[in-house]
């Protein structure tokens, strides 16, 4: 019997991207965030959830992805993040959010490497969802990585095999 993982599928720049459901706390429409003066370009500024404030993290910057504008399908997902042995509510910026959906963790591959300066390691690999592949983000690894890549170097206006 195969093991499986339930997943939060989203969608950045036409990519499809996964996260452990047991970070998921909620999803929201977008909000107005109030703006953090000085803060780190792909910190967005911060949300009120019931009372407890989130910082909220543009995932375009953060992976050097071009900024789009908000759309109806715009959603931020509160998560739970490991930092520094402990879990800290964090808010990430999705431009869509899918589905829960179950991937078979003997078939997550380990992010190919193929040479050069491919920007992964926010990836724990890639999973299978029928045709699709999704790449499991790391969210320990996403977020201690304050370096954000070079539009320029990231090849963000190549195009993107589907």
């Amino acid at each position: 019997m195969a093991a499986t993982s339930q997943y939060l599928t989203l969608g950045l720049a036409g990519e499809t991207f996964g996260i452990s459901i047991r970070n998921v706390r909620e999803i929201l429409d977008m909000r107005p965030i109030s703006r953090l003066p000085h803060a780190p370009n792909f910190l967005l500024g911060m949300i009120d959830v019931r009372g407890s404030g989130y910082p909220i993290v543009d995932l375009r910057t953060k992976l050097g992805l071009p900024s789009i504008a908000v759309t109806e399908a715009t959603r931020i997902i509160i998560l739970d993040v490991p930092m520094k042995d402990r879990l800290v509510g964090v808010g990430f910026v999705a431009d869509c959010v899918f589905e829960v959906t179950d991937i078979d963790e003997q078939a997550i591959e380990p992010i190919p490497e193929v040479g050069g300066t491919w920007q992964s390691d926010y990836a724990v690999g890639i999973g299978r969802k029928g045709e699709k592949f999704v790449v499991i983000f790391d969210l320990a690894k996403l977020m201690a990585n304050d370096r954000i890549p070079d539009r320029r170097d990231a090849g963000a206006d190549a195009p993107r095999a589907a």
